[in-house]
């Protein structure tokens, strides 16, 4: 159950005491998502060329090492901007909105609550959607030259080409956000229940980095091909916006309609979910720990 005295089974305490201490798990996600976002985007932009390009891994790592040391994090701000924000909204939303829907709703069974209250959360994360936008044109070659950073890049855009080309691809991430929330938070407790129970801090933490490594890999290899499809919406600057249906087709018959080469960098991208999700889960428990001892 996580932290007992600050977790539940389903997610974030709806604990009597903690009604006014909603910053705790928003500031939670956002710490762990910004310890997970340095520690693994060299990985996530070999796994990015992978999506984008259909490139086995040894190119893909190849074509990173090449554009060298300095291009490397290029285009680290918008995840490190979104994910942190994202990860905020993820968890204290979905904290958040739990206790609505509780209050208003108590006969709800509590599952439905509880999913209910995820994919609202992962909607209210898709109004992040421009960081992943800008993030996916500052990782490929052809813009290289043409953005000198993040925030160049959402000048120009915006100038441009309006305030609608920052949402390209924004369905994807609908269809993505709301089930994965509904499953991260429906399961983690679950999984980490079947652990050896430990006595130990260390014994606790570990258990929450292997319960969330398990379950982000997991779920991020289900969802993998929603953000084949979101990268290839995505990679388009300005013309016609293709949707997500249409997008899928495309790239499916640009790959010889085989659903292996849709998992093209799935290897990669379980490997960096497993460090990533297992980061995450652990981190925001050991903050939440922190914030709560901070102010109890």
């Amino acid at each position: 159950m996580a932290l007992e005295s600050t977790q539940t089974e389903s997610g974030p305490s709806t604990a009597v005491g903690r009604d006014d201490k909603d910053w705790h798990d928003f500031a939670s996600g956002a710490g762990a998502a910004m310890t997970n976002i340095i520690l693994t985007f060299p990985a996530y932009k070999v796994m990015f060329r992978q999506q984008l390009d259909g490139l086995r891994f040894r190119k893909a790592v190849k074509q990173v090492v090449h554009e060298g040391l300095s291009n490397l994090y290029r285009g680290v701000g918008p995840p490190l901007m979104q994910k942190g924000t994202s990860l905020a909204i993820m968890f204290g939303a979905y904290n958040k909105f739990q206790k609505i829907l509780s209050k208003s709703m108590p006969s709800l069974p509590r599952e439905v609550t509880n999913a209910s209250a995820a994919i609202l959360a992962g909607s209210a994360e898709a109004t992040l959607t421009p960081f992943e936008r800008i993030q996916t044109l500052l990782q490929q070659r052809t813009y290289n030259e043409r953005f000198s950073n993040t925030f160049h890049a959402f000048r120009i855009i915006k100038t441009q080409y309006g305030l609608k080309e920052f949402y390209r691809g924004l369905s994807p991430i609908l269809l993505r956000n709301g089930p994965s929330n509904a499953l991260f938070f429906g399961l983690r407790g679950r999984i980490k229940a079947l652990l050896p129970e430990s006595s130990t801090q260390v014994g606790n933490s570990l258990n929450d980095f292997v319960s969330g490594a398990v379950l982000g890999a997991c779920l991020s290899t289900l969802f993998f091909p929603l953000n084949v499809v979101k990268n290839n919406m995505q990679k388009q600057l300005g013309g016609e916006v293709v949707g997500c249906w249409r997008t899928f087709v495309i790239v499916f018959n640009e790959r010889r309609r085989s659903f292996k080469r849709m998992y093209y960098g799935v290897s990669l991208n379980y490997t960096r979910a497993l460090i990533s999700w297992g980061t995450i889960n652990c981190t925001y428990e050991i903050l939440m720990k922190i914030f709560t001892q901070l102010d109890p």
